[in-house]
């Protein structure tokens, strides 16, 4: 008997390889140099690739003498671009064990931090629209900060799209086992090489290491527990 309805996915370390520091760093720069900031302390940089909030993204920008609403919109579009850039050129993939999903028989969906434009270039780059029904990325606002994960906004909107009465949240970080569980969502915690010695604070429901592991955890849910 399947005890899960509906199974949603992040996208960055699940389906897909994760964005590379440096890319994101280079992005980042060049964000400050196109704003008129020629000189950035490398922690501030260090800080908006590590997935910075708001409070602290409006710090920074005092700090140079930054409007938030104009250097982020720049921030977004550049790391957006690069995204792209590598996506095309190959030198970042989808993961090989992303074809487990068209095994499952729950319905589907993406959620992910990063932007709703660069999850949609993902699914049609890598002709992976049909194995989901629903996905939701950050719009590229600063209001979109607040509403990343930990925080359930976008798994609630998706969860709804797929009027999911038992669901599972399958991530690669700590903020996605608690934003599964903030949203009453089982999780599976994927460790792969990236995060292997990773030590959460959290702990997931299952923890596999890679995707494979899946269509018997949603069958036979007391696998991997």
């Amino acid at each position: 008997m399947t005890t899960y309805d509906t199974v949603l996915f992040d996208s960055d370390g699940v389906l897909v390889e994760p964005p590379a520091r440096e890319t994101q760093a280079g992005a980042t720069r060049d964000a400050f140099r196109s704003v008129g900031t020629t000189t950035v302390e490398p922690h501030h940089v260090d800080a908006i690739v590590a997935g910075v909030s708001l409070e602290d993204l409006y710090d920074i920008c005092s700090i140079y003498d930054l409007e938030p609403e104009r250097f982020w919109e720049v921030r977004e579009r550049l790391d957006e671009k690069s995204q792209f850039e590598k996506f095309r050129d190959r030198s970042r993939t989808r993961y090989d064990d992303v074809t487990a999903i068209s095994d499952l028989r729950q319905r589907c969906g993406v959620v992910s931090n990063n932007h709703h434009s660069t999850i949609e270039f993902v699914l049609d780059h890598f002709d992976l629209h049909s194995l989901f029904e629903t996905y939701y990325g950050r719009e590229k606002t600063l209001e979109s900060l607040r509403l990343k994960k930990p925080n359930t906004h976008y798994l609630d909107s998706a969860l709804a799209d797929l009027e999911a009465d038992s669901a599972l949240y399958v991530g690669d970080s700590e903020s996605d086992v608690i934003a599964a569980h903030r949203a009453g969502m089982d999780s599976v915690f994927v460790r792969r090489d990236h995060c292997r010695s990773l030590d959460l604070s959290v702990t997931p429901t299952y923890e596999v290491s890679d995707l494979l592991e899946l269509p018997n955890i949603v069958d036979h849910p007391d696998t991997g527990r």
